[in-house]
């Protein structure tokens, strides 16, 4: 506590000062104050009168009275004495007397009792520091605490449960999206590896139709204006278009597939001109007050200047399928469907192996934009198997344009020409017509798209004369000079047979029998077979002919492929046991499968199941070959090479029906085929069927040929129509294959016989 101030020499009733009355005007310093040490006008007399007279208010209980509170500090006028004012100016004249005050409230200090301020304030102690409280602290800090964490609940509550179906509305326009990677699809190639199937870049047009809503775009009618632009560059129809964007809880549309590069860049150029006139100022503003209340400016939509329509659309690197030959092979090699898979050939056969496995690209977007920094995944693509074929392009092409050119002239409905290496089993070419280009399926007919010489069972008729002899050469019933005479009709089971020219008598050789393809003389050698027993024969007939690959699937696992059809012995009846024996009736082949039979022959007795595939290629880059076809004896090798010669007499003897098939230089062994086509709906038969097949060189063969024709008007013997077919195809793959002419002449086996 600091020391109090000593009284001054005044007189005794200066020692006590009452406090100045409320209202009461304090001297100022410097104003009607005494000079130094003199004591102020009135101030004694004041301290006197207050000491006199004692005060009429009495004071509240427990409340002491002022003069007891006067009493215990020192008197205010003592204080003035020991500090002088600085000058003796004259002080204020004090206020009138206040009047009393209502009983209860004290007086107010009496004017004496006001000092003069001091000059100045005497230096005081400072105060000592204290610290803070740390129970208070703490509480303080919980406090602080328990708000912040508090704002960060009702955020929470705010995002998870108030908002959520806003948030979530605003989340849907940048979210991740996962688009497919399509692989490349494997090519096909002909044998000397040329594309007879590639896969170029194109684009996949694809869209969000989630940002094609009003909400979105800012207008009501988004669909129909991106279709109606659209349309035109993608040739797709504006309804569809506008059906396909009006499926908004879709994030993924694919609008159109393989469009070119210049179709994807108009659209793109399309979509940025739109998007660079959205984004004026005037357009901008227009955005910002989609939503708002009419009475702040607000708008249900934006002007269709300020709209971009296409900010949905987006495109994705894909490839296309063409077909660099066009119509070349196209039957065989098939053809692709708007997705990009195999539909059709090889195409559909192999699609596994070409297709590869698609990848996966996840990205996140915002307004059509990819968001780089949100990051995303990618499982790459692993592209398909490239399939080399046994096609030759060159010999394809000769039999394409040789088998088109017939059916034209014949006025057949389709024809077929297949060419086969006879040691390997290889298809070297399939060609069917009419044909079709499978860059633009648009303009086929789906009866053209198929592959007719696989998927196609007829009745052989006389070119299965070939297995039936065979049958009865290596049973050793017969030989090719054995004698047979051949009548005209031949009475069977009830019914006539006859030859496809009405004949007296013929006295023939079996070789002749070949010849001259007489169906009453090969009847007559069959029987032999059975020693008198038609049963016994015709199974024994049966076994060579499945040998030979009848009613069996050719290995080739083509789609759609026919196995053909062969009766049991036992199931056939009447008629049926004997016109088998010229491949009419209880019989059907396909075109590859009648080329095989030749090639047996060919191949001295062994059937090589054929192919036409050389190998894979795999996504590895490893070279895989085909297995070679397995090899099957049907026949001995003298009985096929008796069957060649005396195959060489259709062609070379001037009785023969082959003669249209001869090639200068090449010794040619074949047979001409003239059958009753069966009818459409399997009702009897209305038309015909001509071929011809036969190989060459006779006398070391390499190539089979055979040429089918179904349905012609303008003739219909085989021999007629598929012998200068056979040549001109035949001479184009032995010179294409540098094969050399024939070194010896054919043995010219005699066809009669005299009785």
């Amino acid at each position: 506590m600091t020391t109090p101030r000593q009284p001054s020499g005044s007189g005794s009733g200066a020692g006590r000062r009452q406090p100045p009355r409320a209202g009461a005007a304090r001297p100022v310093a410097g104003r009607g104050q005494p000079a130094k040490g003199q004591p102020a006008k009135g101030q004694a007399a004041r301290g006197q009168a207050a000491k006199a007279q004692p005060s009429k208010a009495q004071p509240t209980k427990g409340q002491p009275a002022r003069g007891q509170a006067a009493k215990a500090q020192p008197a205010r006028g003592q204080s003035a004495k020991a500090q002088p004012a600085k000058s003796a100016s004259v002080g204020r004249a004090p206020r009138a007397p206040q009047q009393r005050r209502p009983e209860g409230r004290p007086p107010a200090r009496s004017q004496a009792a006001v000092r003069p301020r001091p000059k100045s304030r005497l230096p005081q102690r400072p105060k000592a520091l204290r610290l803070a409280e740390p129970k208070r602290r703490l509480r303080v800090i919980g406090v602080v605490l328990s708000l912040v964490f508090s704002v960060f609940a009702g955020r929470l509550v705010q995002l998870q449960l108030v908002d959520a179906d806003a948030l979530a509305a605003d989340a849907n326009t940048n979210r991740y999206l996962n688009i497919p990677i399509t692989a490349e699809r494997g090519s096909i190639t002909s044998s000397d590896g040329v594309a007879l199937a590639a896969t170029v870049d194109a684009y996949d047009i694809t869209a969000d139709p989630a940002m094609f809503t009003p909400e979105a775009t800012g207008i009501p009618d988004a669909p129909e204006q991106a279709a109606a632009l659209l349309s035109p560059v993608l040739g797709v129809s504006k309804e569809k278009l506008a059906a396909d964007l009006h499926t908004p809880k879709t994030r993924y549309k694919r609008l159109a597939a393989q469009q070119t590069p210049a179709a994807k860049n108009q659209i793109s150029d399309l979509k940025a001109g739109l998007e660079k006139q959205s984004g004026s100022r005037a357009c901008q503003a227009q955005k910002k007050l989609l939503g708002k209340p009419a009475d702040q400016g607000g708008r249900t939509r934006v002007d269709n200047e300020c709209a971009n329509p296409l900010a949905g659309v987006f495109n994705r690197e894909t490839q296309k399928r063409i077909y660099p030959a066009e119509g070349l092979a196209a039957n065989l090699v098939g053809f692709v469907n708007g997705e990009g898979e195999g539909a059709g050939g090889l195409e559909l056969q192999y699609q596994k192996q070409l297709a590869g496995k698609d990848g996966r690209s996840s990205y996140a977007q915002a307004g059509g934009r990819l968001v780089p920094t949100a990051g995303g995944s990618m499982d790459p693509a692993v592209p398909g198997s490239d399939i080399k074929l046994t096609i030759n392009r060159d010999i394809q092409w000769a039999a394409q344009r040789a088998i088109t050119d017939q059916v034209a002239n014949s006025g057949a409905e389709k024809g077929y020409v297949v060419v086969q290496d006879v040691k390997t089993g290889q298809v070297i070419a399939m060609a069917t017509a009419p044909g079709f280009n499978p860059n633009d399926l648009s303009l086929a007919k789906q009866s053209q798209m198929g592959n007719a010489a696989l998927v196609d069972a007829y009745e052989p008729g006389s070119t299965a004369k070939l297995m039936s002899l065979a049958a009865v050469l290596d049973t050793g019933k017969a030989n090719w000079d054995t004698k047979v005479t051949v009548p005209y009709p031949l009475v069977r089971a009830g019914q006539q047979f006859k030859d496809d020219v009405e004949h007296g008598t013929w006295y023939l050789t079996l070789a002749g029998v070949l010849a001259k393809s007489s169906n009453i003389g090969t009847i007559e050698a069959v029987e032999t077979l059975g020693d008198g027993d038609q049963l016994k024969a015709n199974q024994i007939l049966d076994g060579y002919l499945r040998k030979f690959g009848v009613a069996k699937p050719t290995g080739l696992n083509f789609p759609g492929e026919t196995p053909g059809m062969l009766k049991k012995p036992e199931d056939l009846v009447a008629s049926e046991k004997y016109n088998i024996a010229f491949g009419q009736g209880p019989m059907q082949v396909n075109a590859l499968q009648a080329t095989s039979v030749y090639s047996t022959i060919a191949n001295g007795g062994v059937r090589v199941a054929p192919s036409i595939v050389q190998g894979i290629t795999g996504s590895d880059g490893k070279y895989v070959p085909t297995a070679p076809g397995e090899q099957t004896r049907v026949v001995s090798e003298q009985t096929a090479k008796t069957l060649t010669s005396m195959l060489e007499s259709v062609v070379d003897d001037e009785q023969g029906t082959g003669g249209n098939a001869a090639i200068p230089g090449y010794r040619v062994a074949g047979k001409t085929g003239t059958a009753n086509r069966g009818a459409a709906d399997g009702k009897g038969y209305d038309g015909y069927t001509a071929s011809f097949i036969g190989f060459a060189p006779a006398d070391a063969p390499r190539y089979t040929v055979s040429c089918t024709l179904q349905g012609p008007v303008n003739g219909h013997f085989g021999g007629q129509l598929c012998g200068p077919v056979f040549k001109q195809v035949m001479e184009f793959t032995l010179k294409t294959m540098q094969v050399p002419p024939s070194g010896s002449q054919a043995p010219n086996l005699p066809v009669e016989w005299k009785p």
